[in-house]
Order: C-alpha cells, then structure tokens, then sequence
C-alpha cells in the first residue's frame, strides 16, 4: 500500500525505533496473514541462517560449525516503514505469535522523521495524556439544603439551544426592524464534530448518518451532527435527514458548489451552518486532506481534480478582520437560507477569542460561538502543530463566559466548547465539567471514532496514520479493501450505545444539583479541582 515510499538504507536498528515486534518461531506457522494485514509495511517474511556451535568432548577434537535455515519475521528498520504498534498483526494471527511492544526509552526515531526535508505529518491528536477536565470533581450534592432528584425516575430535560436567543421584545424589535427573527433550534448538548467525507471512509459516515438518523427518528434525541469541511452527498442534501446535520463551510470551499446548487430542491434546511475559521489541533492552519485519499467520489463530491492534496488557506480569502469575516460570511450564509438557518463560527482557543467573541455579541446575525482547544484530534496536520501550539479549551471557554456575563449576553449567546472531551473515556463528566464552566453544548469527534468503529490511535502516538488512507480499522481510508472491514449498521449501533449511555451519565451529574428542566450551564459554583493554581485560575473552588 505504501509502495510510493522510496526504500534507503536504513541507519537505525530495531531497538532504535518506539514500537518493536515480538515473534515468536514456535508458535508461527508462516501463513502469511500478519505481513499482509500491516498497513505500514513494517514486516516482512525474511529467511534467517543460524549457527550453532558443536563442542567436542575433550580436548583434541576442534569445536566445528552447524548452520539450519529457516522462515519467519523480520521487522523493518527504515523510518519510512516503522511499525506504528496498531496491532493488527496480533488480531489476525491465529496463534498469538506475534505482537508489538512499545518501548518508551527509545528516542532515536523522531531524529529520522523528517526525510527528504518533509516535516512529519500525522493524524489523530496531541501527544499529552493529561487532562485537565478529568480533574474536576462535582462538589455540590443537595441533600437537605435543595431537593436533590432521582437521576431514574425523575424527567429531564437535557436539550439546549443554538442560535441568538432574544427575549420577547428584542425578538419582535428585530421582527419589525428586518422581516426576520434570529432563529434557534433546539438540540442535545452533544453534537458530533466536524469529520469530513473524505477525511472519513464512507462506511464510516454511512454509519455516523444512520446512528444520528436512529437516535432522532426512534429514540426523540434531537442529536446534531457537522458534515466537516468536505460538502456533503448529494443524495443527502435533498433527503429529511438533513435537517440533522450542521454543513461546515471552511476556507478551501470543498463541496460547496454543490450545497448551493442543492438548496432550491432543499426538502428541509439544515440545522446550522459552521463557517470554521480555526480548528484546535493545528491552530493558524487550514484544513488538509492528503492525495492517498483524493479518489474519484472524493473528488466529484469537492469538485477538484482527482489524485491531488487539498490543503485549504489557513483564512478565509478577502476576509482578514473580524468585521469583514461577519459582514461577508456570515450575513451572506444567513441570506442564503432566508435567514431561517443559525450560522456561527468555530475558531480554535487562542488568545484572541475574546475579541472575536466581543464582536459577535454586536452582531445580530451571529447565532453563537464554537471553540476547539488544543486536545482537539484532526486527520492530517504537522506534528509540531498538534503537539506545540493551541490553548487549552477549559480556560479559554471560562474567560469568554465570564465576558458575556459581564455584558450581560450569557443567556442569549451560546458558546460551543470543544477538544479532548472524552480523551480518557470519561465522557459524561467532561462534558459536565464544561457545560458548567459556560458551555451550552460541546463538540466530540476522536472519541466518536473509538467508542463508535475502535479507532486505535492513542495519545502514546499509537497509529495516527490518518493522513495517508491506511487505517486498519477502515475509519479513515478511502481503500475499498480497508473500509470494507468496517460495518455501516454497527458503527450506527455503537453510536446509539454510547449517545444512551452519555444521556445516563449525564443524569448522573446533574441530578444532585436539583436541575431536571435546563442544563446548568455556568453553574461554576458546583465544580472543585486540588489544583490551586486550576481552581483560582478557573473561578472554582480550590478542595483537597
């Protein structure tokens, strides 16, 4: 599969390189599966020739040389195809004689990733498995002081909103003045990220689709997915099911002649609309879909030639100011769909928030804010970026909070928070954790990839080979021998599994609070963290 890449002499050994093959001669019957399974190419039947030495009884016969040949695994040393520890091997060996092993003092690889003068590329997200969310703690139980709720018997209403909530008489002001009022849909607090066709297998989104399709139709959760920056299949822009789905417009435009070629034959319009500016794993840059992915439906879908990367400007051509990005974006989206359709941005946590988000305040066409921090995954970016830039997504989303407050908009514009929710498998109290810090929703994109299809990239750079359309798993390959691997209708059914289980959970939290009919958003009082310095920097309290 990789067969592109040139083959040099390699200066390093195995134990130079972070992942190691162990096999085992005894227990191999040299079927093959394991050396055609590696999507890297890390091993490869090898013949080996053995010596061993006979040793005479006494001393005047000299010791003499036996040499026996045999077949077995060799692992490859080249950087080009070093083992990425994805496993794979071991899951298709019918007896266990083969595995990888990471070894974590070996440092030498990362010297050797830059071949050719090409910086590394990879997906997933940042190196780091620190979390700060997964240090808050919920301090705040009712007992006697409020009525505490039965998380199982007791109803509650999860839903929150998106778009510009006005009161009354602001929404008539605006009525009168326009012709139009902001609009605002009401959804589940946990939205799928932005994953494209084509960052995706289509299995993969296949799946997504039908698992939010399920989980609306049959179960009356108004689950809320983002196409990402890729357009979106035709066949889906003019079905029902779109109005579940939030299209992401970004800086390259992929797919977009399409969607608006499509709105006249419209059957519904969409739930939103996501005009991405910024995104939390590579900061400063713009989208990246690499050409191993490009084949011809991802080409006819983006209306580009076919076999060639697309890697989209890190801005938005002719706008270079908030200003501009909101008169020209943003108005000219909300126009498109005669201002019935919420239109917000998604930039990624940096220092400069504020000042988008101050400006969007003074709008009347900004339906919220969406912020990805750095723990957010993507499938293609440069490494240094992932690992090296981006702010983390708690303070950031607090500091905006705190803003609104301040100007008193904190119940009329949502914020969508974003990036490593869920990075440990905590899940429900992530969410929490940044719903109360100011959040009305959050965003999830790697964590769907793991509970849904078993994504193996990891934190301990396990896989991440995103990039370049050799996912074992199928996930995000655009090779119909990988992503055939993968089953549409059980990825839908892990989808439902863990949205049921977050719902659950999420009652879990929030009912020793005492709230069943709003989420507590900004409910910061109820949140406690043994990091001081966490705790003053994030108004919560400081507990040990």
């Amino acid at each position: 599969m990789l067969s592109d890449r040139p083959i040099t002499p390699s200066t390093l050994g195995v134990k130079d390189l972070p992942w190691q093959i162990e096999w085992d001669k005894d227990l191999c019957t040299q079927c093959g599966r394991c050396t055609s399974v590696c999507p890297v190419n890390a091993i490869e039947l090898g013949v080996f020739r053995k010596r061993n030495i006979i040793t005479p009884i006494g001393l005047k016969t000299k010791a003499t040389n036996e040499y026996s040949v045999f077949y077995g695994i060799r692992q490859r040393t080249d950087p080009a195809y070093g083992c990425i520890g994805c496993s794979m091997c071991n899951m298709v060996c019918p007896n266990n004689a083969i595995k990888p092993n990471r070894d974590e003092g070996s440092t030498t690889l990362k010297f050797h990733n830059n071949r050719g003068g090409n910086p590394r590329t990879r997906g997933g997200r940042r190196n780091s498995s620190e979390s700060l969310l997964d240090q808050i703690k919920f301090i705040r139980i009712s007992m006697l002081t409020d009525p505490a709720l039965d998380a199982g018997r007791h109803e509650f209403n999860l839903t929150t909103l998106l778009g510009r909530i006005q009161s009354p008489e602001d929404g008539m002001k605006t009525l009168a003045e326009n012709g139009w009022k902001p609009p605002v849909r009401e959804i589940y607090p946990l939205v799928i990220g932005g994953m494209s066709f084509g960052a995706l297998s289509p299995n993969m989104w296949e799946g997504l689709q039908m698992g939010v399709a399920y989980l609306n139709e049959e179960l009356g959760m108004p689950v809320r997915i983002s196409t990402g920056e890729g357009g979106c299949p035709p066949r889906l822009l003019r079905s029902r099911f779109l109005k579940y789905v939030i299209l992401q417009i970004a800086s390259g435009y992929f797919g977009w002649d399409e969607i608006i070629h499509a709105i006249p034959e419209m059957k519904v319009d969409p739930c939103a609309i996501e005009i991405k500016y910024g995104q939390g794993a590579k900061p400063g840059d713009g989208g990246l879909l690499m050409w191993h992915k490009v084949n011809k439906l991802i080409a006819a879908i983006r209306g580009v030639p076919r076999g060639i990367s697309l890697p989209s400007p890190p801005t938005h051509q002719t706008q270079y100011s908030i200003e501009e990005s909101v008169a020209k974006m943003i108005q000219s989206m909300s126009m498109a769909w005669g201002f019935r359709v919420p239109v917000y941005p998604k930039i990624s946590a940096s220092s400069t928030s504020l000042a988008v988000l101050n400006n969007l305040t003074r709008n009347p066409y900004a339906a919220g804010l969406a912020i990805d921090g750095e723990d957010g995954g993507t499938g293609a970016a440069y490494n240094v970026s992932m690992n090296h830039m981006g702010h983390p997504i708690a303070s950031n989303l607090r500091d905006c909070y705190n803003a609104l407050v301040q100007s008193g908009k904190q119940n009329e514009l949502p914020l969508i928070a974003g990036g490593g929710i869920g990075k440990s498998g905590n899940l429900a109290a992530n969410a929490a954790a940044l719903i109360m810090l100011g959040a009305s929703m959050v965003q999830i994109g790697k964590y769907v990839m793991q509970a849904g299809a078993g994504c193996l990239g990891s934190e301990k750079d396990r896989c991440n080979v995103c990039n370049i359309g050799v996912c074992p798993k199928g996930i995000t390959s655009q090779d119909p021998r990988l992503y055939r691997r993968l089953d549409p209708e059980k990825v839908a059914e892990r989808v439902v599994d863990f949205y049921l289980s977050f719902d659950t959970e999420l009652k879990k939290i929030i009912a020793p609070l005492g709230r069943s009919t709003s989420l507590p958003i900004g409910m910061s009082d109820a949140l406690g963290i043994s990091d001081r310095d966490a705790a003053e920097r994030l108004g919560i309290k400081y507990v040990v």
